[in-house]
């Protein structure tokens, strides 16, 4: 059995996008690189903008706000530019049988 919360499907995970959900009440913005789903606070710290609008950078993990820039470690939540200097909760990810199981935030 899976621990975790289910909250999509992977396939409804569009490679190197991000792919807003939510649970319970919490906006959460998975990205997919490659094998890999990742989990962030749908909201950008500097101002309450949705994260799952921006650009995800496969290279370096993070996610960029579309509105003044800064991005966020998808493995930290840290913000690794301005305007942005507070984290967003990140969450483990567990992928079981073509499904995406979030558990608790680790930050």
């Amino acid at each position: 059995m899976t621990a975790g919360v289910p909250v999509c499907a992977l396939d409804d995970i569009e490679p190197g996008a991000a792919h807003r959900v939510e649970v319970d009440g919490i906006g959460v913005a998975l990205v997919r690189i490659d094998d890999d789903v990742y989990a962030i606070g749908d909201r950008c710290t500097h101002q309450n903008i949705s994260l799952s609008e921006g650009d995800v950078d496969p290279d370096d993990l993070t996610l960029e706000c579309w509105k003044h820039g800064s991005a966020f470690s998808l493995t930290t939540g840290e913000p690794t530019c301005f305007p942005a200097t507070k984290a967003t909760p990140v969450w483990s990810v567990t992928v079981s049988g073509g499904h995406v199981y979030l558990e608790a935030p680790t930050s």
